[in-house]
């Protein structure tokens, strides 16, 4: 054990509950819905499912995130991103709970972990799923870390909606059915844009903290009434998307996630009535579980339709 490992923790907070806060749980549940979505999507179209390959892909996902987290961790506290009055919850690198090397390095280490899981669904779906997953990988990194780190120049909108919405619930629908369609990139865009809400809302949360450090997100560029009108939009235009299923005569998938838009309109409502605060961290988790309600409420509607 090196003498980084050995850092010393509070009394109250012992190690695992760290390294769980580190992996930011809140923030997780946005990996299911595309898994859940794509399996739904995929039982229409086969008469048997592989859950073998349906959990190698869940836990790809989850690792991916995890390890994108804990990079961010790291790396936020490096470049002062994440300072002593944040607003959001506490990070453990900056609060010296873990060490800046323990973090980057089992960032690292969920990465790998994903490209193990990965092996099998690299077999199943040949060269295109091996790209999909390595790329994967690398913007997990490039979120906040490299040259160019996404989160820093303001693109990392667009790779959340495409890992957790085309890419994520497209590969799950192509290894078990070695196609993609139409129907599956609508479904795909819904959910992916409700996953970025969230990370909009950490955004405006903490857009003085990272205009401080020169942390280009939208937020910071366009002003925290643009980032309102950003999670206001993010957050129906899945529902306006409904109307896609409608002209297909597929009527349950318009109007059973429906019943998602009333705790989404609430969360949107305190938003807009309320200056970026602690209380903003509320607001994140609830937005990630009404993705994931809105995907279980989709996956239903697929299945009876």
């Amino acid at each position: 054990m090196d003498s980084e490992s050995s850092i010393l923790l509070p009394k109250k907070m012992n190690a695992a509950k760290a390294w769980l806060l580190a992996a930011r749980p809140k923030t997780l549940p946005v990996s299911f819905p595309p898994i859940i979505l794509g399996t739904a999507l995929a039982s229409t179209q086969v008469e048997q499912l592989s859950w073998f390959i349906i959990f190698c892909t869940l836990i790809c996902s989850l690792s991916i995130q995890i390890g994108t987290n804990l990079i961010n961790d790291a790396i936020d506290f490096k470049k002062g991103a994440d300072a002593c009055n944040r607003l959001g919850p506490k990070r453990m690198t900056q609060e010296g709970l873990l060490s800046y090397n323990q973090v980057l390095r089992t960032g690292c280490l969920c990465f790998v972990f994903a490209l193990l899981f990965g092996i099998p669904l690299m077999i199943t779906g040949g060269w295109p799923l091996a790209a999909v997953l390595l790329i994967s990988v690398l913007c997990g990194y490039c979120y906040t870390g490299g040259p160019f780190p996404l989160a820093y120049i303001g693109v990392s909108d667009i790779f959340i909606l495409i890992f957790f919405g085309w890419v994520s619930t497209a590969s799950v629908f192509y290894l078990l059915t070695g196609r993609v369609d139409l129907f599956v990139f609508i479904a795909a865009t819904q959910i992916g844009l409700l996953a970025i809400v969230p990370h909009a809302i950490n955004n405006l949360r903490d857009y003085v903290s990272d205009t401080a450090v020169g942390k280009k997100t939208l937020a910071v560029r366009f002003g925290p009434q643009f980032a309102r009108w950003e999670i206001t939009l993010l957050s129906l235009l899945p529902f306006a998307l409904g109307l896609f299923w409608l002209s297909q005569d597929t009527r349950w998938m318009a109007g059973l996630p429906l019943l998602a838009l009333p705790p989404i309109i609430q969360n949107l409502k305190m938003i807009w009535q309320t200056d970026p605060s602690p209380l903003y961290n509320g607001y994140l988790a609830k937005s990630a579980l009404c993705q994931l309600y809105f995907s279980i409420l989709l996956a239903i509607a697929v299945v009876v339709s």
